[in-house]
């Protein structure tokens, strides 16, 4: 017969159908404003005491809650209102201090056999459901002081190579490295020394000696070279938060630069909120100290803690060389793994280049001594405190955290590949990877605003713009159903399955649905009937020329498609251009777009042909048609 159809494209086709309706349901729910608390370490435990601390919060403040969740690294506060969000954000933060990140979010109230099997519903971009916006001010001070810091070791080295004898080169609170020397001549040398590989520095003699035997320099940063590291530690930051971003999945963020040293953050769809600003905000660098020798000079070493309490209350405090080896700017990859050997975790590192020449350069004489590892963290602390006008405000300042994570003997030179151990939990390791492998942050930063964001059209225009869908989607199938009749009846219901299979895989590969997304699905709509219509009115034709109603049918589907792939094929192009060169908002129509193409060619052709088949395709002797 020339109207049948295999009975596996029957059931392919049903099987599609069905799962298109089940992935695209979760849409239909409409998620609860929630906050969620999560520990600042990846390794802390949310367990029932602290969720009753956080209960009690809320009762105290008289903020109506329910629905509380719990699964032991994090727990969810569902709210009946948006506007209990913020108030009990403010609470909860107050109550649990800044071991927690406490962040807003949106919990999803689909059914639990939806999510069984994996069913989500789509990300709203900002313009439809707002989001969570952050701005993050980069401490540029820090990043100068960080360069005069390593710059002061660069200089010792270079004079031990040049012979020149020097009583001590460091860098002060003002950012001035200050050489001190036995004579004059030495430092008139050091003076020729230095000069020639600093350009951004500029050198002078002490104006007044210390000591009658004691002659110095100072070298200062410019005020050019002073913007430049300004500038880079900025543009580095702004660098690595996108590349955070990326790692944590979320679709379409806007990351962009504020100002003269501020970033803000932008994030849409976000799954886990909380998760976000802690990975977002957290300043993890890692440095590479050696042990100070025990006869070493005060000034040259630095006594630290240890990050493990284990390891602290059984090793003690211990002593490194200020002098830094490599920092984390060199890391250029780093994987977490297991350590068969200790049965921990461990962080396997690759430096680059340069960090692998300084390693190398330090390791190789200093085989038998022990090499330490300080995890740098840069802590936020959040507290409430009232302004000019009575208004109580939220203030962030910062505090610095310097531990060591590893202490051990180095057995052989190191080059540009090696590994760090000792770390608590499978999560801490994987979160040091994740910030190492994204880039080091150049300078400390941290935020100076949180807040959600409304749709920037309104919930009025979205339902408006919503609605004319709905009232176009309706003209359109009355349309059809009035001049193709039982045609008109496929044409819908293809046109149904269509958006819900857009719709399901969208919902699936975690896209982001904007405004333009939606004029996308509208299109998409459009060539859908466009298709039935081209494929419908050479039926006629067919019918009109004397063809048998089965010849017609099958001429129809036929002889339309070339046509129809042609015109996809055409507006694919146009779409991936689009997707390819494009940004924002501009990349969300591209690919729903595309979408919506190779699904509309699916169901205008497969699935509208099917249910021609299966109502006319069994008549032998069929006579007339309902087109």
């Amino acid at each position: 017969m020339l109207n049948r159809y295999p009975l596996w494209k029957y059931l392919l086709i049903l099987v599609i159908s069905v799962l298109s309706l089940v992935y695209a349901a979760p849409n239909l729910y409409i998620p609860d404003p929630a906050i969620q608390v999560s520990g600042s370490s990846s390794g802390t435990v949310i367990d029932a005491a602290l969720v009753a601390k956080i209960e009690t919060a809320l009762k105290e403040g008289k903020i109506e809650y329910f629905g509380t969740e719990t699964n032991g690294k994090s727990a969810l506060i569902r709210f009946k209102k948006d506007e209990d969000q913020m108030p009990a954000r403010k609470r909860i933060q107050q109550a649990l201090g800044d071991d927690y990140v406490v962040a807003l979010n949106k919990a999803s109230t689909s059914p639990n056999w939806l999510r069984s099997m994996g069913a989500v519903p789509m990300k709203l971009g900002l313009d439809l459901a707002g989001g969570v916006h952050f701005v993050l001010e980069v401490d540029t001070a820090s990043a100068v002081e960080k360069r005069q810091t390593i710059t002061a070791d660069e200089f010792k080295e270079k004079l031990r190579k040049a012979k020149i004898r020097y009583a001590s080169i460091n860098n002060t609170a003002d950012n001035i490295i200050i050489g001190r020397f036995k004579t004059a001549e030495a430092r008139d040398q050091a003076m020729e020394e230095l000069r020639s590989g600093s350009p951004q520095h500029l050198f002078a003699k002490s104006s007044t000696e210390a000591t009658p035997d004691e002659f110095s320099f100072t070298a200062s940063l410019s005020e050019l070279a002073v913007k430049e590291i300004e500038d880079y530690s900025v543009s580095q930051n702004l660098h690595t938060l996108r590349n955070r971003v990326n790692e944590l999945g979320v679709s379409e963020p806007i990351v962009q630069k504020q100002g003269r040293n501020r970033i803000i953050v932008e994030l849409a769809g976000v799954q886990d909120p909380a998760e976000a600003k802690r990975v977002i905000g957290k300043t993890a660098n890692l440095q590479f100290h050696m042990e100070a020798l025990p006869d070493a000079m005060v000034s040259s070493k630095e006594q630290f803690n240890w990050r493990n309490d284990l390891e602290q209350k059984r090793r003690g405090p211990a002593w490194l060389e200020k002098q830094i080896i490599v920092t984390g700017d060199q890391v250029s990859d780093a994987r977490s793994s297991f350590d068969s050997e200790t049965s921990g975790q461990q962080v396997n590192i690759t430096l680059d280049s340069i960090g692998g020449v300084k390693m190398n350069h330090a390791t190789k004489n200093s085989v038998g001594r022990k090499m330490g590892i300080l995890f740098i963290e840069y802590k936020n602390h959040t507290e409430f405190v009232t302004n000019d006008k009575g208004e109580e405000i939220e203030k962030n300042t910062q505090t610095i955290e310097r531990k060591i994570i590893s202490l051990a003997t180095v057995q052989s030179a190191l080059g540009y590949s090696f590994r760090i151990t000792g770390l608590d939990a499978p999560g801490e390791a994987a979160e040091l990877a994740l910030l190492l492998r994204a880039g080091a942050l150049a300078a400390p930063m941290f935020f100076v605003e949180e807040r959600t964001i409304g749709p920037s059209l309104g919930k009025e225009n979205i339902h408006k713009g919503v609605t004319s869908c709905l009232w176009a989607l309706a003209m359109v199938s009355l349309f059809m159903l009035v001049f193709y009749r039982m045609f008109g009846v496929f044409a819908n219901i293809a046109l149904a399955i269509n958006v819900f299979m857009l719709v399901m895989v969208l919902s699936l590969f975690g896209a982001t649905l904007t405004l333009p997304g939606i004029a996308a699905i509208v299109l998409t709509m459009g060539m859908a009937v466009d298709a039935n219509v081209l494929i419908y009115a050479r039926i006629r034709e067919e019918i009109q020329n004397g063809v048998s109603p089965q010849q017609a049918i099958y001429a129809g589907y036929e002889r339309a498609f070339i046509t129809i792939l042609d015109a996809n094929i055409t507006t694919f192009i146009v779409g991936f251009i689009l997707f390819a060169i494009g940004t924002g908002p501009v990349k969300g129509f591209a690919i729903t777009l595309c979408i919506g193409l190779a699904t509309s060619m699916f169901t205008s052709i497969m699935i509208s042909r099917a249910m021609a088949n299966l109502v006319y395709g069994g008549r032998k002797n069929l006579q007339k048609i309902s087109i």
